[in-house]
């Protein structure tokens, strides 16, 4: 008996997701191994990868699901420090204008409730 499994993988010029049937009992790196995907990127290194199932971390001897997607992980090339501190600035610096812009629309209503006024008061 055969069960429907995927094999993922992307570099950053190419993205690769194959589906196909393997042999029930099989683990990750049986399927890593029948998907040929080694063939396709060399660089691929299962002994310093992370491979896993739909997001999450699992070691090669990992017995498949049907319906399961095998994913192989490339090693995190940027320190997501500095990214997520350069996202948190963004989202601060939009929150800094969106406030700017409402004070500004506040001042112009109140500008001109006080015109109006000094109209009606002549």
């Amino acid at each position: 008996m055969t069960i429907h499994i995927g094999v993922a993988y992307a570099t950053a010029a190419r993205q690769v997701w194959m589906k196909f049937d393997v042999p029930e009992g099989s683990t990750l790196q049986d399927a890593i191994a029948l998907s040929g995907i080694l063939n396709q990127f060399p660089d691929i290194d299962l002994d310093t990868q992370k491979v896993g199932i739909f997001g999450k971390v699992k070691p090669l001897t990992t017995e498949l699901k049907d319906g399961d997607r095998v994913e192989i992980y490339r090693p995190i090339v940027a320190d997501p420090e500095p990214v997520l501190a350069r996202e948190q600035a963004k989202k601060d610096a939009d929150k800094d204008a969106k406030q700017a812009a409402i004070a500004a629309k506040k001042a112009k209503v109140a500008a001109a409730k006080t015109e109006k006024a000094a109209d009606t008061e002549s």
